[in-house]
């Protein structure tokens, strides 16, 4: 499912998606209805996916679904890491993320940009927990030399 962040709902299509949120939203989980009047109870994983995408679409945004197996162009990748192509054409070449190619074309699999975001984020945040350790550890030695109070 694409929806771009050009398009916007109809009323009916809000009306219609607030009613799903309301149903999601309920104490039961919701049961799939097959034409012929078979049900099911909606599968977890399902269950997780139309609810993020319902709650973002009625916030305005735009959703995608991609496969793990969905492959990305270079600029594609960056974009999705927030980065400039050279700067991820770095990170390939020097073997921080997976790549193949497709004739001269890299390509990158999703599930690598996600495990490399994954692992960048938690060094980002060990690392700022690091360094706040350290101005904590400043902050308590200059107190307990008598250092000056603003």
């Amino acid at each position: 499912m694409k929806s771009s962040e050009s398009d916007t709902l109809s009323p009916t299509d809000r009306e219609l998606l607030e009613k799903v949120h309301e149903v999601i939203n309920g104490k039961e989980p919701p049961i799939l209805l097959g034409p012929e009047g078979g049900h099911i109870q909606m599968p977890p994983a399902l269950f997780h996916i139309l609810t993020q995408a319902t709650r973002a679409l009625l916030s305005g945004q735009s959703v995608q679904i991609l496969s793990q197996g969905e492959e990305f162009t270079t600029q594609a990748a960056a974009n999705f890491l927030g980065c400039s192509r050279p700067f991820l054409v770095n990170l390939l070449e020097s073997g921080e993320i997976p790549f193949h190619f497709v004739g001269t074309h890299r390509r990158v699999a999703l599930k690598d940009l996600q495990a490399y975001r994954r692992q960048r984020d938690q060094d980002r945040k060990a690392s700022l927990a690091r360094l706040t350790r350290i101005a904590d550890d400043e902050d308590f030695e200059e107190d307990s030399m008598g250092g000056d109070e603003d």
